[in-house]
């Protein structure tokens, strides 16, 4: 196995105090720069944030952030996680991650998806019942942008373009790495195997090897239109703490109370906390201790033979220390846990092969 992507991701989920009082949009904000910043210096690969249009989560503008955190890391690539193409202007959204991709020095990203609320839709003027259209067409603007060579595109979302060169451009080749997000759609497995772009799956809920026959179809789509292979990622929620006990007990309070909340407006059943230790045992996530979280998130890779993690260390609002150690952890201690698992792994194949 190829040297895999350990990343974290967060969707700026507004935070309370010591005290239960919530600490605002703003200062979420700047927390969300601080764990940027210390995911940098532990040495992550991929530090991402998602966009919403909610107040619950403070990340609207995602591209913004990232460029705050271009100007304070130096190594760590910035991504969106994902970015909701479908009710934004793909002229638009590629200037500003191409911006990004200056201030950082090439470090850019970008995760195009659909998303898994709506918000958007109508607070920028677009239609749910244009819902797959939106995407479909916006997406197909965005490979030709990331060409980044004079576009003609023509579409019934928004006016075509005829030979306009979109600037600022990169200065390297192939334009800003994009990725999909999927969170379980075979047709839109199959339309990033078309575009050949990689997958990023969501798995959010359940056992995570259900996703296995998601990276076949990946893979099959890709050999039977003829295009070449790409990545497939995972992201997935946890905390990580000390001992398993102390991880149990920091996350179940915030994440349930974030459950609930989306359960209401959903029609989910109310989490108890026996579905609670169900899914931090056989389910998505990944709750524990360092070694506890690095032995799943191995399991995982392996059975789904995925060439990145993110890991989603926010679920409602948990307190800023708690999240800052989660960071701290992942990337002291699990990531190098992970990467020795997973040579000791290949190693072993080798000698078995042999």
């Amino acid at each position: 196995m190829d040297r895999i992507t350990l990343g974290v991701d967060t969707f700026g989920d507004v935070m309370v105090d010591e005290k239960g009082r919530p600490l605002g949009e703003a200062a979420s904000l700047r927390h969300v720069l601080e764990e940027g910043i210390i995911a940098d210096q532990t040495g992550l690969d991929v530090f991402a944030v998602g966009e919403h249009h909610r107040d619950d989560y403070a990340i609207s503008a995602p591209e913004t952030l990232l460029a705050g955190l271009a100007t304070r890391t130096q190594g760590i690539h910035l991504s969106s996680a994902v970015t909701v193409l479908s009710s934004d202007d793909p002229v638009r959204v590629y200037q500003r991650f191409a911006t990004v991709d200056a201030l950082s020095d090439g470090r850019a990203e970008v995760i195009l998806g659909r998303g898994s609320f709506t918000e958007s839709f109508p607070l920028f003027g677009y239609s749910l019942e244009d819902y797959e259209v939106l995407f479909e067409e916006k997406l197909g603007m965005w490979i030709e942008l990331m060409k980044e060579q004079p576009v003609t595109w023509s579409g019934s979302t928004r006016p075509g373009l005829q030979d306009a060169q979109v600037y600022p451009r990169t200065d390297h080749e192939g334009g800003i790495p994009t990725w999909i997000g999927v969170g379980g759609s075979p047709q839109s497995v199959v339309r990033a195997a078309a575009h050949g772009l990689p997958l990023m799956l969501a798995i959010i809920g359940g056992e995570p090897q259900r996703f296995a026959p998601y990276v076949d179809l990946f893979h099959r789509a890709a050999d039977q239109l003829g295009v070449a292979r790409q990545q497939v990622g995972m992201h997935s929620h946890g905390h990580i703490a000390a001992t398993d006990e102390q991880a149990l007990e920091e996350y179940w309070p915030a994440y349930r109370a974030h459950n609930a909340r989306l359960g209401a407006e959903r029609g989910w059943p109310a989490m108890t906390r026996e579905h609670f230790l169900q899914e931090v045992e056989h389910g998505a996530l990944y709750v524990g201790s360092p070694r506890t979280v690095a032995e799943k998130m191995v399991r995982n890779i392996r059975a789904l033979d995925v060439q990145r993690f993110d890991f989603i260390y926010t679920a409602g609002q948990n307190l800023p220390s708690l999240r800052r150690q989660s960071v701290e952890l992942y990337g002291s201690q699990v990531v190098p846990m992970v990467r020795e698992m997973l040579a000791d792994s290949e190693r072993s194949g080798e000698d078995a092969a042999s």
